[in-house]
């Protein structure tokens, strides 16, 4: 009986064995190359899940052609069984290879590439050698390959873009919820809260706590799910799907719902659904009644493509990872996180507002208008980078006005009114006040909302304005390389887009700043203007590894661009000198 125990048990020992099927080496690391110039080659492993390589032991050989020394990535501390403490690359790896040429014209190369590695199960490998087969540019015509801050890892995208390759899987979606919150009260993000505090305040007296959280759901469902989708769209083929519908068409079409749902909320009409659509929908939307949960759901996600095309390091971070390592299951992951951490301050708005809408009576009427209001604001804000500035600033003087004069900024308050009509009042009159500066600065040929009444001033008044900055505009890959060729002092190439409120705020905040101008006045600047999202504009951001402005690109005197510093997203006037001070 226990010879008979011992057999079944070596059986099933051996069958358990025989069922962890190791991959083949040659499914488990996969080897690429190509040319990055005419005397550089990246060679590129896509390595298995639960599988890595030993940095080590990579070897790598070309016939008749001399290699220089690999430039190896930061890999991961690993304590091996089989060699101790050593360093690792999981998922994927790119290694930059020198080739020692003196010839011109194209060469051709038959580059064999050696790699040891183990899987984590704990079968090890004997080293594999294969043979890849490329050729290179000819060196007359090939620009000198630059590498970008990302693949450098000199800037927080990089630096987030790697953490995606080494942290851990909760860790990463902790990182990048904890992103989105922050997110959500920057400028490119801050107008999806009146959007949907007026679609909770549209409901009226139905916005109960369990609707207004509901609808609050819904909506960042659609945000997360949207934004995920097309980040991981981006980080693929490299270009952003919010700059694309930055257009007139777009974004008129964006701005026309909030002008139809302003109009709701003011009372002119009842927006809904033909009945028999009602009902079929209602049937699969449960409590969201009318079929309004499919709505909201598209606001969700038309917001996700319109409102915030800025990009910010965390999302530029995830791009670059994406689009370097193909792995968009984590990218989308961690998008989609971020989604709904922007999203959770949004559903906190909202059920604050279902909870704290009156039920019944005039002030729930008022609310609604008020909401009304904000959602034309957002309307304007959307439309504002399609229209002249005087035309802009007139629409915010009514968007002050108007409202001002129905809180009573202009009528006598009875000599028995309460604290809260006072209150409203002084509000109305701040309103009016506000809008009338504005309508007078536009008609004095003021263009700066923040500042109506600049144009009002003297001369002196005029002259301490402060200074722009003298960019000159770069618009294709072909002239940015010209202007770097002849540089005789350090470059600094700026990507702005009229549609993007970073880039106007750091022109306002930043480089309007003394201490700033003062530190670029030996700097050549140049700028790449990127609003109509044309081929050549998506050639200059491609070059870069960037996704969409802001973006700051820094290159030395001899035309080489500077690695450890570049900017991505917005910085304030203190950390954009702290950066500057690590190239001067």
């Amino acid at each position: 009986m226990i010879r008979l125990l011992f057999l079944i048990l070596t059986l099933l020992v051996s069958t358990a064995w025989a069922d962890e099927e190791f991959l083949d080496p040659a499914v488990a690391f996969k080897p690429s190359a190509r040319a990055l110039d005419a005397q550089t080659i990246e060679v590129s492993y896509e390595i298995a899940k639960g599988y890595y390589l030993y940095r080590e032991k990579f070897r790598f050989a070309a016939d008749d052609t001399p290699l220089g020394a690999p430039d190896f990535p930061k890999g991961k501390e690993k304590v091996d069984d089989t060699f101790g403490k050593v360093e690792v690359y999981y998922r994927t790896v790119n290694i930059r290879l020198p080739v020692e040429r003196n010839a011109s014209g194209p060469l051709p190369l038959r580059l064999a590439v050696t790699a040891q590695g183990c899987a984590d199960a704990g079968l090890c490998y004997l080293p594999q050698t294969q043979t890849i087969s490329l050729t290179l540019p000819d060196p007359a015509t090939t620009p000198s390959f630059v590498a970008t801050g990302a693949e450098a890892g000199g800037d927080e995208s990089g630096a987030i873009a790697a953490m995606l390759r080494d942290a851990g899987f909760w860790t990463i979606l902790a990182f990048f919820f904890a992103s989105g919150v922050g997110l959500t009260f920057t400028p490119c993000v801050l107008p999806m809260l009146p959007i949907l505090s007026g679609i909770i305040a549209g409901q009226g007296r139905r916005a109960s706590r369990g609707r207004a959280l509901a609808l609050s759901l819904v909506y960042v469902l659609g945000m997360a799910l949207t934004y995920a989708a097309a980040g991981v769209a981006a980080g693929l083929s490299g270009t952003l799907l919010q700059a694309a519908l930055q257009n007139a068409w777009a974004l008129g079409g964006f701005a026309l719902i909030f002008v139809l749902l302003s109009l709701s909320m003011f009372g002119f009409y009842e927006l809904q659904l033909p009945t028999a659509l009602q009902s079929k929908l209602a049937e699969e939307s449960g409590h969201l009644q009318g079929g309004r949960g499919f709505g909201v759901f598209l606001m969700g996600a038309l917001s996700a493509l319109i409102v915030g095309p800025c990009v910010a390091p965390v999302l530029a971070g995830a791009l670059i990872y994406i689009g370097q390592s193909g792995d968009a299951a984590l990218g989308g992951a961690a998008l989609f996180v971020m989604g709904l951490g922007m999203g959770a301050p949004l559903i906190a708005v909202g059920v604050a507002g279902g909870s704290l809408l009156p039920k019944t009576g005039p002030w729930m009427e008022s609310v609604k208008k008020g909401f009304g209001v904000l959602l034309l604001a957002t309307a304007l804000w959307l439309l504002a980078p399609l229209l002249p500035a005087a035309v802009a600033m007139f629409g915010w003087a009514l968007l002050l006005i108007i409202p001002a004069i129905y809180l009573h900024a202009l009528d006598p308050l009875p000599p028995q009114a309460r604290g809260g009509q006072r209150f409203w009042k002084g509000i109305g009159i701040v309103m009016l006040l506000c809008g009338a500066a504005l309508l007078l600065g536009a008609l004095a040929g003021g263009r700066d909302p923040l500042q109506p009444l600049a144009g009002l001033g003297n001369g002196k008044a005029a002259a301490a304005e402060p200074a722009t900055l003298p960019f000159e505009p770069v618009r294709s890959l072909a002239e940015l390389d010209r202007r770097l060729a002849t540089a005789d002092r350090p470059v600094m190439l700026d990507f702005y887009a009229d549609w993007c409120v970073d880039c106007k705020k750091m022109e306002k905040s930043t480089f309007s700043d003394p201490a700033v101008q003062a530190k670029l006045a030996g700097f050549t600047l140049l700028k790449a203007d990127v609003t109509a999202n044309s081929d050549e504009d998506k050639a200059l951001l491609a070059r870069f590894q960037l996704y969409g402005p802001p973006g700051i690109i820094f290159f030395a005197a001899d035309g080489g661009q500077i690695d450890k510093v570049r900017i991505v997203g917005f910085q304030d006037a203190a950390t954009f000198l702290h950066n500057l001070g690590r190239i001067i």
